[in-house]
């Protein structure tokens, strides 16, 4: 069944009204529209790990995390709660320090909910199989060597292991509104919750995170806010940043800055 199939499809199941351009993604499409005059975002899937964002968004129960309102039984199609505030976390990392560590403490409290033990956690992959990417990459030697082994070692003694978001930035937490910042777009993997802190610091942008100084001043946050410690934190960026840039390469893309970030993380570790 082609898109325009499935979406017609699942207009009609759920009663559905389309309320906006669909938004193609290289994995999913996502569909703004209206259930009983109400909005929802409608989002089709292809791929593993987006059929795991529905496991653990209906896991997680709109706790910290947009709600699921109905998903179809293989996965590949969930009615989503749309968050439609007009707030960004990107734009408020961007109003100066101050703003961006505003930022990425909101980002530590969701991370914080979302990590929160509850029962019967979903059967999900381990963090390790995310790091295949780093392995291949390591064979251009230099900061991606260095990522690798650093990610082999903090893969071989994981720490607080828990239900990861795996992808948490300031792109994937949106604002609820009365509801608050809600996380989306989770990957789904089992593994120490340090991984999903890493990505803050290599986002929102690459000026950002390239900025002299910040590096540090969002380790030193994020470990106080998160309980974490900072040299394992700093490992987790090297290990994240250099993941990234492998992934980068597998798509073509240029991965200048998140070798830059791991580069600064190595850098960090070695003083």
């Amino acid at each position: 069944m082609d898109y325009q199939d499935r979406l017609a499809n699942y207009l009609e199941l759920w009663s559905l009204q389309a309320d906006g351009a669909p938004l193609h993604t290289h994995a999913a499409s996502l569909l703004p529209v209206l259930r009983s005059g109400q909005p929802a975002m409608l989002k089709l899937s292809t791929g593993d790990d987006e059929r795991r964002a529905g496991v653990v968004l209906r896991w997680w129960d709109g706790d910290a995390a947009v709600c699921v309102l109905a998903a179809s039984t293989d996965g590949d199609a969930l009615l989503l709660e749309w968050a439609r505030g007009t707030r960004s976390l990107a734009a408020l990392a961007r109003t100066g320090e101050e703003g961006d560590a505003a930022a990425t403490a909101i980002l530590c409290a969701v991370a914080s909910r979302l990590h929160a033990p509850r029962p019967m956690a979903p059967p999900l992959p381990s963090l390790s199989g995310c790091f295949a990417a780093l392995g291949a990459a390591a064979a251009h030697g230099g900061v991606f060597s260095a990522c690798q082994a650093v990610a082999r070692d903090l893969l071989a003694a994981p720490q607080d292991s828990v239900v990861l978001h795996g992808d948490l930035h300031h792109g994937n937490v949106l604002d609820g509104g009365a509801r608050g910042w809600l996380a989306i777009d989770p990957k789904g993997y089992m593994g120490e919750r340090g991984f999903d802190f890493a990505n803050i610091l290599c986002n929102p942008d690459g000026a950002l995170a390239m900025a002299p100084g910040r590096l540090q001043r969002q380790v030193a946050l994020i470990a106080d806010a998160a309980g974490l410690e900072r040299v394992r934190l700093l490992a987790w960026c090297a290990a994240w940043a250099g993941l990234s840039a492998a992934w980068h390469l597998e798509d073509g893309t240029p991965p200048e800055t998140a070798l830059a970030v791991a580069a600064m993380a190595l850098e960090a570790l070695q003083a």
